[in-house]
């Protein structure tokens, strides 16, 4: 199946495209099932299955829609760490769709969309620590339409109890925003 795209594209054919294969199930953790059809198979060896079929031809960006729906907890962070593998080691950009909050977390970026709209970006980076370690640092951002309108991450506004309206002061570097 993962050299099927290369053949239809031509990019590779015969020994090269058995190589890329085989090169591309190991970085995913699953040359083991190079012999094996779909259905001799589990769904998360499936799922990594299709993340190498998806990268067979260089894609520059890979997009997955819900990669771990329908797996358990361990299976979906193997497929995970597949797509981190892929960005790393072939420099794809991987853009996932998904409702699951535990996806999030492992991502340096996460834009969040409610009521179809942009509404929120968390970037992470790591830190060094005083002590020489480091540290995964969060910082949240509201997006700004064209309106100048923006949606308050909805643990914001659960936290701070904010309803129907809320009082803005602008001060000289900052907007506070307090409840109405």
């Amino acid at each position: 199946n993962v050299i099927t795209p290369m053949k239809l594209a031509g990019t590779r054919s015969g020994r090269a495209a058995r190589q890329r294969a085989y090169e591309l199930l190991e970085m995913v953790g699953v040359g083991y099932c190079a012999d094996r059809r779909p259905d001799q198979m589990s769904g998360g060896e499936q799922q990594r299955v299709a993340v190498a079929l998806a990268v067979a031809n260089d894609p520059e960006v890979l997009f997955a829609d819900e990669p771990t729906g329908e797996l358990d907890e361990s299976t979906a962070a193997a497929v995970f760490t597949a797509l981190q593998t892929i960005n790393a080691e072939l420099g794809v950009t991987v853009v996932v769709v998904t409702h699951d909050p535990n996806v999030s977390t492992q991502v340096r970026r996460t834009v969040a969309i409610r009521d179809g709209r942009l509404a929120s970006e968390v970037r992470r980076s790591a830190r060094v620590t005083a002590d020489g370690g480091t540290e995964l640092v969060s910082e949240e951002y509201a997006v700004l339409d064209r309106a100048g309108r923006m949606q308050l991450p909805s643990s914001f506004v659960q936290e701070l109890e904010l309803k129907d309206r809320v009082k803005l002061n602008l001060e000289s570097d900052h907007v506070e925003v307090r409840r109405g």
